[in-house]
């Protein structure tokens, strides 16, 4: 017997609610600031070949008061809830952020404004943390 698509999604939806909290949860099937960015000053791309999910970050980057501020950002994420709401959350984390503050960021940080991950699924805020210093790494790369 086929299981039907609605009830394979059902099914996931309810095993991902019994390992990753409300916040992760909602930063997954909500993820902010999702997507491909026209014209970006960079992208980042960083990967895990741990478990194959794969990602892109892309940042604008404006000029103030002599300091260098993230001004838009978005991702691209290929992979698992984790790895999707840990980028989702760390679009937040950075917008707004100068380059220094943004590059300083954690996987930990990352973890904790989500309120917690699996001890198996921790490296997926590795990787969204290593795709915006790859980003800001690129930029700066450009400017000179």
């Amino acid at each position: 017997m086929f299981k039907t698509y609605f009830s394979i999604v059902n099914e996931l939806t309810e095993r991902c609610k019994k390992i990753y909290n409300k916040k992760v949860l909602e930063h997954f099937k909500n993820p902010r600031n999702q997507g491909e960015m026209e014209d970006p000053d960079a992208v980042g791309k960083a990967g895990s070949a741990e478990c194959g999910d794969y990602m892109f970050v892309y940042i604008k980057v404006k000029e103030e008061s002599d300091q260098e501020i993230i001004d838009e950002i978005s991702f691209e994420t290929f992979g698992c809830a984790a790895a999707i709401a840990s980028s989702s959350m760390l679009t937040e984390m950075a917008k707004g952020k100068t380059l220094e503050e943004a590059e300083k960021f954690t996987k930990m940080e990352i973890v904790e404004a989500l309120g917690g991950l699996p001890e198996p699924k921790i490296h997926c805020s590795v990787m969204a943390a290593e795709g915006l210093r790859e980003a800001i790494k690129v930029y700066r790369e450009k400017k000179r």
